[in-house]
């Protein structure tokens, strides 16, 4: 990848190699649009929205090749020119959004379930480690193998294990068709229906229950989506109306997580949290507001109960809980991890940055 050869890095990798020998810490910053996930952030402001800018893009061959500090609207409106975009819609959270952001953070939008999340998508990168080496894997290809796990280790890493510098990313075309459809059912209908909807060779895209609501989104080739609006019924949504909702869905502007934000800000003994279960699962038995994505795989819940509780029944439904947004982060932000998990992300930590230079304790307090 060009970031290698490219002098812009130079200030980066002195400044890492600077707070490596005086033993400080580096708190990686792009947009700042996420700033409040995970962990409470340590360390001197490490800037990386100067090293920006899209290397490559290969409309033909479905790839592009970004900095970390380009802005995902940016990238996101380049695609729109050429009829492609990122399947996994990344929250963007904020103008500010970077590439190295959306990376680092592994969040997906509404139709993860239906084309898989960031990590899916990304062929290689380019990191700045600990040492202050600037480290290429993967590649622009989906074929290419070595490496290739290991840049899609990166996404979902907040950072921990470098500075994402560059990213391969693979892009699809738009879809042809889209339509969104409205059902009244209660939560226990909607499950039973998304996970026998599932099993049918239908162009099923997104989904989202909230209070007896069900909206799903169909999108694909036009004959497929039309076809399936006469098989499913329901209501269907003008797009005046359906995309607005889903980029509430997507960037959190949405009745549900403004509602939780503000209880949260007002001083309520709430807390918003993001469960991840088997799709199948049924109605989780717990206090609160619910609202339920990815054809039943995701649970956002706004509630007071006890974080135990709240984790003891992820746990039990054979998934986990993450605690998205709450003023207090001393429950922890992501589920503990099980002993073989704990290791594998000790020993990656020491291999990357053995110095603890980047985020430390970002994702978990002693790592």
């Amino acid at each position: 990848m060009s970031a290698v050869l490219d002098p812009a890095l130079q200030p980066l990798v002195e400044r890492v190699a600077t707070a490596r020998n005086a033993g400080a810490q580096l708190d990686i910053r792009g947009g700042g649009t996420k700033a409040f996930y995970g962990e409470t952030p340590q360390g001197e402001p490490l800037d990386v929205t100067g090293f920006a800018g899209i290397s490559s893009y290969e409309p033909s061959e479905l790839v592009v090749t970004a900095r970390c500090g380009t802005r995902l609207a940016e990238l996101e409106a380049t695609l729109a020119e050429c009829g492609q975009y990122l399947p996994f819609e990344p929250p963007h959270f904020g103008g500010a959004a970077t590439v190295g952001g959306m990376v680092a953070s592994g969040l997906s939008g509404p139709s993860r379930a239906a084309v898989g999340a960031v990590r899916d998508y990304v062929l290689g990168a380019t990191l700045l480690n600990g040492r202050g080496e600037v480290l290429s894997f993967g590649g622009q290809v989906m074929k290419n193998v070595a490496g290739y796990d290991v840049s899609r280790l990166l996404a979902g890493s907040m950072g921990t294990l470098g500075v994402i510098l560059e990213v391969s990313l693979k892009v699809l075309p738009q879809a042809a068709g889209s339509a969104t459809l409205r059902f009244q059912m209660t939560q226990t209908s909607a499950l039973k229906q998304l996970n026998a909807w599932a099993a049918l060779p239908l162009p099923l895209n997104a989904s989202a229950w909230w209070e007896d609501t069900l909206i799903v989104r169909l999108r694909g080739a036009m004959a497929a989506v039309e076809a399936a609006i006469v098989r499913l019924g329901g209501e269907l949504i003008e797009a005046g109306h359906a995309v607005p909702f889903w980029d509430g869905m997507r960037e959190h502007s949405d009745e549900f997580f403004v509602a939780a934000r503000q209880a949260i800000d007002a001083g309520e003994q709430v807390r918003l949290w993001r469960l991840s279960v088997p799709q199948t699962t049924p109605p989780l038995t717990l206090s609160g507001e619910q609202l339920v994505e990815w054809g039943g795989a995701q649970r956002w819940l706004c509630t007071a109960a006890p974080p135990s509780q709240v984790r003891d029944v992820a746990t039990r439904a054979g998934g986990h809980a993450t605690l998205f947004h709450a003023p207090d982060k001393s429950p922890g932000v992501f589920a503990p991890l099980k002993a073989p998990l704990d290791r594998i992300h000790r020993e990656l930590k020491r291999a990357f940055d053995p110095s603890r230079v980047f985020n430390p304790g970002r994702m978990y307090p002693d790592l």
